[in-house]
């Protein structure tokens, strides 16, 4: 099951790794693109500690549970099941007692993502019970942490810091398809859907079908899955990814009267990705960046109409 799960959980960090890294140029918050992937004694549960600590040869409370290949991390010589002791000389926190969290992991991303984006990190290691010393190389990276949450149904999130799925989409999805979820997700941070929502006064939950919320929640929607086809082709993933992702998946995605309300018609998101698609098939230069971009700052207006295809309105 372990290693199941560090599969799992290389598969969405690479994923997301090099959507992050294609996608620095559209970031105005950015971080060290390093490849770790990271995990911690606290973000299991008390009585499978013991076990962890065996099974991934921890020597400390963080752990190398793999490295994206091709990555800095692996240019350095990082493995996973190395333990990581400290970074830049810094020697990392105790893990914290009691029950399963990952508060130490968010933290330790935080405390990462404070670097320089491009600045040399220094890492100490415990490997085999030899300390070593590394320094990674790291590249300009949009700022996301990645996480893959066990879960039978489908729910994907973003919350400015973070973007989360659950295992069902590994589990019941083309592994192809996956970039397309990473990405809209992503886009949510990018374009700071998750604070400019809540400056707007947006009611989340089963609430965010009815008034008002229904055109600010479809206006971040429908900017994340055009943003998301950008981010995409950068990646050099096809930029068709996210068309065939509402295709084959949609129908399963969308079900419920409350979430169509305050999510786009299926129909409208495939037309939309159809058509943003199709920029990148072009002719000449690569599209620029849609114009809501430089608009991240600013208030949501519910205006999601304006950004539909012709063809959708």
């Amino acid at each position: 099951m372990l290693e199941a799960l560090r599969v799992a959980d290389l598969q969405l960090a690479s994923i997301g790794f090099r959507l992050s890294v294609a996608g620095a140029p559209l970031c105005d918050r950015l971080e060290p693109g390093t490849g770790l992937q990271l995990h911690t004694l606290a973000q299991y549960a008390p009585p499978a500690r013991d076990g962890i600590r065996a099974h991934f040869g921890l020597a400390g409370p963080v752990g190398v549970e793999g490295v994206v290949p091709g990555s800095p991390a692996v240019q350095a010589g990082v493995r996973a099941d190395d333990t990581l002791m400290a970074i830049n000389g810094t020697a990392l926190a105790p893990a914290p007692a009691g029950e399963a969290s990952t508060a130490q992991l968010a933290a330790l991303h935080q405390q990462l993502a404070a670097l320089p984006p491009t600045a040399p990190i220094d890492l100490t290691l415990s490997r085999a019970g030899r300390r070593i010393a590394v320094r990674v190389q790291p590249v300009a990276a949009c700022f996301s942490r990645y996480e893959l949450r066990i879960g039978n149904s489908f729910d994907a999130r973003a919350n400015g810091e973070l973007v989360q799925i659950t295992s069902k989409y590994l589990e019941a999805i083309d592994g192809d398809l996956l970039p397309a979820v990473v990405a809209h997700e992503l886009s949510h941070n990018i374009l700071r859907h998750r604070e400019r929502l809540a400056a707007a006064g947006a009611e989340f939950g089963f609430a965010s079908g009815f008034g008002r919320n229904v055109g600010l929640f479809r206006q971040t929607e429908i900017e994340a899955d055009i943003l998301a086809v950008h981010l995409l082709a950068r990646a050099r993933y096809s930029p068709h990814t996210a068309a065939r992702f509402w295709r084959e998946a949609g129908p399963r995605l969308m079900a419920g009267i409350v979430r169509s309300r305050s999510h786009p018609p299926l129909r409208d998101r495939i037309d939309l990705a159809v058509s943003e698609a199709a920029r990148f098939t072009r002719p000449g230069a690569p599209p620029a960046p849609p114009p809501f971009l430089a608009k991240r700052n600013q208030p949501l207006d519910g205006d999601w109409r304006k950004l539909l295809p012709p063809s959708a309105r």
